[in-house]
C-alpha cells in the first residue's frame, strides 16, 4: 500500500485541515481538552459543528476553556466531564456515564518525563496515564464507538517513541532502573501499538484507529523537563498550538483520511520509517503486529 499523504504539512493549522468540514450531529470526546493542543483540538471540532466533551482532571479549568470556545465558535454543545486517566474508577465512571453514539475519541492527554511515580496498583504512572488509562477509556466506550458506525479513535503519541520499545516483561520498571524518558518513550510506543491492534480488532465495527506525532510545541506537558534541557531545545523549530493540533484534527475529522486505519502520522501525512540517528519517522517496533497483540492482551488483563 502506498504512503498516505495530504496537501497539508508542518505549518498547517487545525483550522486549515478542517476547513469546509461539517461535523454537525457528530459527537466527540477529547481527553486533556483544557490545555495545550487539546484546547485547539476542541476548538477546531466545535467550530466545525461537533458536540465536544472535554474529559479533564481539572473541571474548573475545563469549564473556563469550554466557555471561551462556546463564545468563540457560537457552538453551545461543548461540555466538560471529570476524568483521571490513572484512576481506573474514574475511567470506568466516565465510560459508564456516556450515552448514545460516539463518533470521535481523541486520546490526547498525557504526562511527560516525570520522576518515578506509581499508582496504587504499583503501575508506573506515565504508562498508567498515557497508555492504560486511554486503553481502558477506549474499551469502555467501545459500544458507543461501534454504534456510530464510522467512528474514529485518535491516539496522540510522540517522536519520543523512538526512545524505547515496550518492555512487555517489565512494563512498570520493577526489574530495571527507572529513567523518565525511557518510561515516556515506552508509553508513546504503546500509543502506536494500540492503534495497530485496535485497527485490526475493530475494523468490522467501522471503527478506525490511528496514532500521531503532533510536533514540538511549548505547553505544560514539559513541566517536568529540566530548564537546562528546555533551553537546549530552543535551538529547534517549535510549532504553535494551532499547528500542533492539526494532525489530531486531520485524523479525527478530515475526509482526506476516510477509512485510513492502523497508521502513524506526523505533520499531517503518514510517517516514513525512522532513519537511525534522526528524530522523525516511525520505529519498526511501534508497528509490529505481534507486539501490538501481546500488549493489548496484557493491557486487558491489567485493567
Amino acid at each position: 500500500m502506498s504512503r498516505i499523504t495530504t496537501l497539508f504539512g508542518y505549518e498547517s493549522t487545525a483550522a486549515e485541515v478542517i476547513a469546509g468540514v461539517d461535523l454537525t450531529g457528530r459527537r466527540a470526546v477529547v481527553t486533556g481538552g483544557a490545555s495545550g493542543i487539546g484546547v485547539e483540538t476542541v476548538r477546531a471540532l466545535a467550530a466545525a459543528g461537533a458536540e465536544v466533551t472535554l474529559a479533564v482532571r481539572n473541571t474548573a479549568a475545563g469549564e473556563r476553556v469550554a466557555g471561551q470556545i462556546i463564545e468563540d465558535t457560537g457552538n453551545n454543545h461543548v461540555f466538560v466531564a471529570p476524568l483521571e486517566l490513572a484512576d481506573r474508577a474514574s475511567v470506568r465512571a466516565f465510560a459508564e456515564s456516556w450515552t448514545g453514539p460516539l463518533h470521535i475519541l481523541v486520546n490526547n492527554a498525557g504526562v511527560m518525563a516525570e520522576p518515578l511515580n506509581r499508582t496504587p496498583e504499583g503501575w508506573e504512572h506515565q504508562f498508567a496515564t498515557n497508555h492504560l488509562g486511554h486503553f481502558g477509556l477506549a474499551l469502555g466506550l467501545y459500544d458507543a464507538l461501534a454504534a456510530a458506525g464510522d467512528a474514529r479513535v485518535v491516539s496522540v503519541s510522540s517522536s519520543a517513541h523512538l526512545r524505547s520499545d515496550v518492555h512487555l516483561d517489565d512494563l512498570h520498571f520493577e526489574n530495571r532502573p527507572y529513567e523518565p524518558w525511557a518510561a515516556y518513550g515506552q508509553s508513546k510506543t504503546a500509543n502506536i501499538l494500540f492503534a495497530v491492534e485496535g485497527a485490526k480488532r475493530w475494523a468490522a465495527d467501522g471503527i478506525v484507529v490511528n496514532a500521531l506525532m503532533p510536533g514540538g510545541i511549548r505547553t505544560a506537558l514539559q513541566r517536568h523537563v529540566p530548564e537546562d534541557l528546555q533551553r537546549q531545545w530552543d535551538q529547534y523549530r517549535w510549532k504553535t498550538v494551532e499547528q500542533g493540533a492539526a494532525t489530531s484534527v486531520l485524523l479525527a475529522a478530515s475526509p482526506l483520511v476516510q477509512g485510513v486505519t492502523g497508521k502513524y502520522f506526523e505533520d499531517n501525512n503518514e510517517a516514513l520509517p525512522n532513519v537511525a540517528g534522526e528524530n522523525t519517522g516511525v520505529a519498526p517496533y511501534a508497528l509490529d503486529p505481534e507486539s501490538a497483540t501481546r500488549l493489548w492482551d496484557l493491557s486487558e488483563k491489567l485493567i
